[in-house]
C-alpha cells in the first residue's frame, strides 16, 4: 500500500487512538503513517461493543434475579475475567470465583469490597446497587 492509500476512515476511537500503518512513500521505501481507522475494522468495533452491551445487560438481569453477584457484572462492564481480577485483588482465582456467588458476596467484608471496587473505579455504593452512570 502506498503512503497515499491509507485509510483514514471515521471510528468510535477517533478522540482515543490512532493506528500506525506501513506504507511505501515516494521513493519505494516502507515508512509508517498514522491511520484514524478503515471501514472494517470500525465495523467489526461496533460488532464487539454491541456484544458487550448485551452481555452487560444480560448480567443485570441475573444479579437482579440473584443468579450471579454484582462482581460479574462489574468485569462484564469493564471487559474483564476472573484472572485479571485475581491478579489486581491479589487473590486466588478460586476466591474470586467463589466471591460471584450473591450468597458469598453479600457477606464480604468492607475492605474486600473496597478491593473490588477501586478495581473497577466506583464508589462502595455503586459496586452495591450498579447504579453506573457512564458516558
Amino acid at each position: 500500500m502506498e503512503k497515499k492509500d491509507i485509510p483514514q476512515d471515521p471510528s468510535l476511537l477517533d478522540n482515543f487512538t490512532t493506528d500506525i500503518c506501513y506504507a511505501v512513500d515516494e521513493n519505494g521505501r516502507y515508512t509508517t503513517r498514522q491511520s484514524r481507522g478503515w471501514e472494517v475494522k470500525a465495523t467489526a468495533l461496533d460488532v464487539t461493543w454491541k456484544d458487550i452491551e448485551n452481555k452487560v445487560k444480560d448480567t443485570k438481569q441475573k444479579v437482579i434475579n440473584r443468579e450471579i453477584s454484582q462482581l460479574q457484572f462489574f468485569m462484564d462492564l469493564r471487559v474483564m475475567n476472573v484472572g485479571m481480577v485475581a491478579a489486581y485483588a491479589g487473590f486466588w482465582k478460586w476466591k474470586v470465583k467463589r466471591h460471584l456467588k450473591p450468597k458469598v458476596f453479600n457477606k464480604l467484608s468492607e475492605k474486600i469490597l473496597q478491593k473490588y471496587a477501586e478495581i473497577f473505579d466506583v464508589s462502595l455504593e455503586v459496586l452495591k446497587s450498579m447504579d453506573v452512570h457512564e458516558a
